[in-house]
């Protein structure tokens, strides 16, 4: 495995562990958008590594939705990953979409099944 991909799946793992400290705060100090912006970068992050550890390149901007699709073109394992209920997956990454706990726990849910396929897969 390259660094560069092992880098990506490190911060893959960082950025879900980011998201994941920040639900179990107590309610009152919940940051849900900090949540869902660290689940979105995880999803990322894990994708951009898969790929990498496949020695397959993806663009510099590219989507979630285009790296979900070229993950799943090397691996149709991928498309047991539900992700059509995130809203961001066919734009770049911002903070418009981090506005509701349906828009969090689906990303949640995302990056926590594609870091559990990839332990499965033993890629991290």
């Amino acid at each position: 495995m390259s660094s560069r991909s092992q880098a990506f799946l490190n911060e893959g793992s960082r950025k879900l562990e980011l998201a994941k400290d920040a639900l179990n705060k107590p309610s009152e100090d919940i940051v849900s958008y900090s949540a869902c912006k660290n689940s979105q970068f995880a999803i990322e992050n894990y994708l951009k590594g898969f790929l990498l550890t496949n020695n397959v390149e993806f663009a510099v901007n590219a989507t979630i939705g285009e790296l979900y699709n070229q993950c799943v073109e090397i691996d149709e394992n991928f498309k047991k990953i539900e992700i059509s209920a995130i809203k961001c997956k066919n734009d770049q990454i911002n903070g418009g979409y981090c506005t509701g706990i349906g828009t969090l726990n689906a990303c949640l849910d995302a990056a926590d099944t594609i870091e559990n396929y990839l332990k499965e897969s033993k890629i991290i």
